[in-house]
């Protein structure tokens, strides 16, 4: 068990009230952790630090600001024991996926650092003789990011890397699922030494998020919200950021479809897949969770893919290396263990896996799977994957595009042409061919469409969601007047 403190103003806080709460192992129950549950004016009291550190933050050059947040990226990567223990303890995360969490995370304060000098504007053409015209990128303000349990020290650091690089200063609101995760990357962020108060940290108890959320936006401070999660979630904190016109990045959840064609490479295509459904047993908005296959390979594709499943080992990640680990609670293992019972009763068919009793939860697949199936429309975020077997491309993008969610995507395909031609019919903000679902870069533009959010993290696109764009003109000679 671990005791965190929030971070105020440059120092180590715990609940203005005393108040805590627990996150507890998935696995055993016992208390991972023990966390400040903050009260409302600890959270104004984060934004206010982050306020009087922006105009010290902000008024920084490009390299100095480069230059923490490179040495941020290393101190992070140094913590990558620890975030394996805090990740396994909070969320029964296997080892490899907090490696690979911690390794990616340290890559996108690396970029962030390198988007320092790349904050730049436009000169714009006037109509008025003399007149210099300039379209302009300032930090904006405070910003407020909120990130989920699922992909903790990736999402974490996305919510707040970017937003640093151009200037602002943040509060990180972090998850009451894995508040030591998180924790961590603060932790990392004060050993590069960052000035006091330019990075904030609030923990709080589940109940109290929504009254919480709602003060730091309402507060003048804030001027960008973002927040990575479940759409239910997501559009309460959108209605909340409306009524205080306050400009929000979300990015929500997903039901990626996987196309097979029928002249993919099938070996590419199963190793793709297996590793994009079953990767952090499917808990990632981008996890592989429709399987639409074309019927004249479905069978060799289906067979050898649950070979693939089937031999991926399960367990518990604290007693040595593991594919599939522990889900994150036992509501991931009711909500897969219903949509099973309704795909079978309505004729799918089980391939391998099955429900479970516990939160070590399988590689399961059932193929047939159809429209009047829960599972085809619903998001398991659970190692629970369906298979659509289609008829020709035309199908195929029917059946792809037949869902409320457009994150990620990927189509495989021999012919280039037509699978970029799918790829682009598909409706989500992501699609990769000839490649899994889950596939994150820092510097790529990284967003989806229709319930899966709006606005776009990453590399330039994340310059723009977080600075104000401002005309700024000179004139440099008399100007004529009509009075």
């Amino acid at each position: 068990m671990s005791s965190i403190s929030m971070l105020i103003d440059g120092k180590k806080k715990q609940a203005s009230n005393g108040a805590t709460f627990e996150r507890k192992s998935p696995m055993d129950g016992k208390v991972a952790t023990t966390a400040p549950a903050a009260t409302v004016d600890d959270a104004i009291a984060a934004v206010e630090a982050a306020s009087k550190a922006f105009p010290v933050w902000s008024g920084m050059g490009p390299s100095e600001r480069r230059a923490l947040l490179s040495k941020a990226a290393v101190a992070l990567e140094a913590k990558t024991d620890a975030f394996v223990a805090a990740m396994a303890g909070e969320t029964g995360s296997s080892a490899m996926w907090a490696q690979f969490n911690a390794h990616l995370a340290a890559g996108m304060l690396h970029e962030a650092a390198a988007l320092t000098t790349q904050i730049s504007g436009e000169v714009i053409p006037s109509d008025v003789p003399g007149n210099l015209a300039m379209g302009m990128r300032q930090a904006a303000g405070v910003v407020l990011g909120m990130a989920p349990w699922n992909a903790p020290v990736i999402l974490g650091v996305r919510a707040i890397a970017t937003p640093l690089a151009c200037g602002n200063t943040v509060v990180m609101k972090g998850s009451e699922i894995c508040p030591a995760t998180h924790g961590l990357i603060i932790e990392a962020l004060q050993d590069a030494g960052l000035p006091t108060g330019t990075v904030n940290f609030i923990t709080n108890a589940p109940a109290d998020a929504g009254k919480l959320v709602e003060a730091m936006v309402a507060h003048p401070a804030v001027r960008r919200v973002n927040f990575t999660g479940s759409t239910r979630v997501g559009k309460i904190i959108a209605a909340v950021c409306a009524k205080y016109l306050k400009p929000v990045v979300l990015e929500l959840g997903g039901k990626a479809p996987m196309v097979i064609l029928d002249d993919a490479d099938l070996d590419e295509a199963v190793n793709a897949t297996a590793f994009s459904a079953f990767v952090n047993s499917g808990q990632i908005c981008m996890s592989a969770e429709r399987l639409i296959v074309d019927e004249k390979i479905a069978d060799d594709f289906i067979g050898r893919l649950v070979k693939k499943a089937t031999s991926l080992p399960l367990g518990d990640p604290r007693k040595g290396p593991t594919v599939l680990g522990s889900v994150v609670d036992m509501s991931t293992v009711q909500r897969c263990n219903a949509m099973i019972d309704d795909a079978l009763s309505k004729g799918a068919k089980l391939l391998c896996g099955g429900k479970a009793e516990n939160t070590l939860m399988p590689a399961t697949l059932l193929d047939n799977v159809t429209p009047a199936m829960r599972i085809y429309y619903e998001e398991t975020f659970g190692p629970v994957k369906a298979i659509v077997r289609v008829k020709g491309v035309e199908e195929a993008v029917a059946v792809a595009n037949d869902n409320e969610f457009g994150l990620a995507s990927a189509v495989f395909g021999k012919d280039t042409g037509r699978a970029i031609q799918v790829a682009q019919r598909i409706q989500a903000g992501i699609c990769h061919v000839n490649g899994p679902t889950v596939h994150d870069e820092a510097q790529m533009p990284f967003g989806g469409v229709k319930d899966s959010g709006i606005g776009r993290f990453g590399g330039k696109a994340g310059i723009e969601a977080f600075t104000d764009l401002r005309w700024v003109s000179v004139q440099t000679t008399s100007r004529q007047y009509p009075f």
